[in-house]
């Protein structure tokens, strides 16, 4: 079979490096009979030492032509089962038949943060999950309010999950090697959330509100949601930026408005 080339509108960067894959799998360290979804196997690097601790694996792959190699390299292991399609568009509860699972893959840097907001609607079914990213990404979802880094993502991650950054991946250790750094990151999904909110959704509109302008204070980011005495009766200053601003202050301002 002639060899696959990586596609640029998959953002396809394919591990390569074995000491990296082996440091993976012994991080994710699967027990046998557990359930594992693989988001974009890509050319099976993960998936080969995933099956042999005998695991049941569901494989979610878009490219259509990779898909048909692993379902043939796999056909005869019938613990491993093939899904083709978008990630983004895919519903995890049929996938795994409702029930619980664990999530690894190395994601596509070009929806990785679109993906992730996908990802989190599933976590009351996910035991836990192993991504590779963008190190900037994994950066961003473990940030700290008051610093560059903290924006929606750190905030709806963590309102999720706990997360670990584990270590970091430099370049040549794919095919073709991406222009930047990669990390590995570990997302454990709360048992109970961290903060109290009345309602996800307004949650997230405040936080997206919020960071839509991210320079400006928040009597003006939040302008037509919140008025200024709301803000100050969540005992917050206007005059904060939204980078200022913890789970807790936000989840104080979207229980305003429930």
């Amino acid at each position: 079979m002639k060899k696959h080339k990586a596609r640029k509108r998959f953002g396809q960067n394919f591990l390569t490096d074995p000491m990296v894959i082996q440091r993976i799998v012994d991080s994710i360290a699967p027990l046998t009979n557990e359930l594992f979804i693989e988001i974009g196997p890509g050319q099976a690097a993960l998936t080969h030492p995933l099956i042999a601790s005998g695991i049941e694996l569901h494989l979610v792959e878009i490219d259509r032509d990779l898909a048909e190699r692993l379902a043939l390299q796999f056909r005869a292991h019938p613990a491993v089962h093939m899904h083709v399609g978008d990630a983004l568009k895919m519903d995890f509860a049929a996938v795994s038949d409702k029930r619980k699972f664990r999530l690894v893959g190395n994601l596509p840097y070009n929806i990785s943060t679109p993906l992730l907001f996908h990802l989190l609607t599933w976590s009351t079914l996910i035991s836990d999950m192993h991504f590779m990213l963008q190190r900037e990404v994994v950066n961003r979802m473990a940030a700290s309010p008051g610093t560059k880094a903290w924006g929606r993502l750190s905030i709806m991650c963590q309102y999720h999950c706990q997360i670990m950054p584990l270590f970091t991946v430099e370049p040549e250790s794919f095919s073709p090697a991406p222009r930047v750094q990669s990390g590995f990151v570990r997302l454990i999904p709360h048992q109970k959330p961290p903060v109290r909110i009345a309602s996800k959704k307004t949650f997230d509109q405040v936080v997206l509100k919020a960071f839509s302008m991210r320079r400006k204070t928040l009597r003006n980011s939040l302008r037509g949601l919140l008025d200024v005495s709301q803000i100050e009766q969540a005992g917050i200053d206007p005059g904060l930026r939204a980078e200022a601003l913890g789970l807790e202050q936000f989840a104080a301002l979207s229980n305003l408005l429930e």
